[in-house]
């Protein structure tokens, strides 16, 4: 993990050439389309290499050059790509490193735009996907095949939590000459380093912990050079979902503050989790520091610390009872993402039509919380009123 000198050099000075600037300590947004060039020869290099220098801002611009830089050097990778989405940080790679006849291995249950592209998307161009259980490392290893080029792992998981071994995944990869990536929008870069246990490509939704003010969608990938350089100069060029100046510059912001916000987010977590394992209407949170003790050893061996997001479990509730609950709470709003100010609530039956709820299904019975920066006694009354209404 970084330590707090590094930390703050990175989120405060690493790509700020403030003297380029008029000395301003925020940096400018570069709010432009398009670049001049004083010679032909400097042009004629610019288009040959666009990841050189700045060209069009579809592809690079000094705006989000500095973001990069910040990017990088968190996930401790050599560069970073940034989009204008968190899928586009996850959909352009794979469509950059796979071809017709090439076989992916996914985890099973990952975020659901990923489970598109794998399932529905890419067999369109004839590449194929294998669904596995990823805390099981025999499975992983059983579903290679001489096609496997991908593996794709999401840990934790961002509803039910599963945990993965990085390292030991990594190692099979490298053995086989297989790429592996990883989906850490859950932990983030100050909470997990996947590079630094043998991962090759780092993608997060920068929506989340790292712009922390629920007013950006952002992207980021991060790796090696070369990896990213070829991704960069064909998908990524040619889809053209670049991150706009101004989102880069409010990421730039967010940055300023993440070891703060995720500190008191994780705190506020633990007294909020607390609560709900004690209540007798919950059967069982799901968090990656609870539960089975393999997979929480694993967790605490490869993440930091958790962040302020958790699934639990309602004990013998009917589809209306959850339903009821989460229509009468008044304070944590019913949304989608996470990692802003305001806590929010997700209930899988928002995805489950009433014919097909089983109640014997804890999934389905599951409930995800994300914990944000309002004191935790705020949320908890506000949890505990709602209870009330499905006694």
């Amino acid at each position: 993990m970084l330590k707090p000198m590094e930390l703050s050099y990175i989120l405060n000075e690493l790509g700020e050439d403030r003297e380029q600037y008029f000395n301003a300590i925020a940096p400018p947004i570069i709010q432009t389309s398009n670049f001049k060039f004083n010679s032909v020869a400097a042009f004629r290099n610019a288009l040959a290499d666009e990841y050189q220098g700045n060209l069009y801002s579809r592809g690079f611009n000094p705006t989000s050059d500095i973001l990069r830089k910040k990017l990088a050097a968190l996930d401790g990778a050599e560069d970073a790509l940034v989009f204008s989405s968190g899928i586009a940080a996850i959909t352009v790679p794979v469509l950059s490193l796979l071809k017709a006849g090439d076989e992916v291995i996914c985890v099973e249950n990952p975020y659901s735009w990923t489970i598109k592209l794998f399932k529905d998307f890419l067999p369109k161009f004839n590449i194929h996907t294998s669904f596995v259980n990823g805390s099981d490392y025999a499975a992983i290893a059983a579903a290679i095949s001489p096609q496997t080029k991908l593996i794709y792992l999401e840990s934790p998981n961002t509803f039910s939590f599963d945990v993965q071994d990085l390292k030991a995944i990594a190692q099979l990869a490298q053995n086989k000459g297989i790429l592996t990536m990883i989906d850490n929008s859950y932990c983030g870069p100050l909470y997990q380093q996947p590079i630094a246990h043998g991962i090759d490509l780092v993608a997060q939704s920068a929506t989340k912990y790292l712009a922390g003010h629920s007013d950006v969608v952002a992207g980021v990938l991060t790796g090696k050079k070369s990896l990213l350089a070829h991704i960069f100069k064909h998908e990524h060029l040619n889809i053209g979902a670049a991150l706009a100046p101004q989102n880069a510059w409010l990421l730039i912001r967010g940055l300023r503050t993440l070891p703060i916000r995720m500190e008191k987010i994780t705190k506020n977590a633990e007294v909020v989790i607390n609560y709900l394992k004690a209540h007798p209407l919950v059967e069982k949170v799901w968090h990656p520091f609870l539960g089975d003790e393999a997979q929480v050893a694993l967790a605490k061996s490869q993440m930091k610390a958790a962040g302020g997001l958790f699934s639990f479990e309602l004990k013998n509730t009917t589809y209306t009872q959850i339903e009821t609950f989460c229509n009468q709470l008044k304070h944590i709003l019913m949304a989608v993402s996470w990692g802003g100010y305001e806590s929010l609530i997700i209930p899988a039956i928002a995805g489950i039509a009433a014919d097909d709820f089983n109640p014997q299904e804890p999934r389905h019975r599951l409930i995800r919380l994300y914990v944000g920066l309002e004191e935790p006694d705020y949320i908890i009354a506000d949890l505990a009123q709602a209870f009330q209404h499905i006694k």
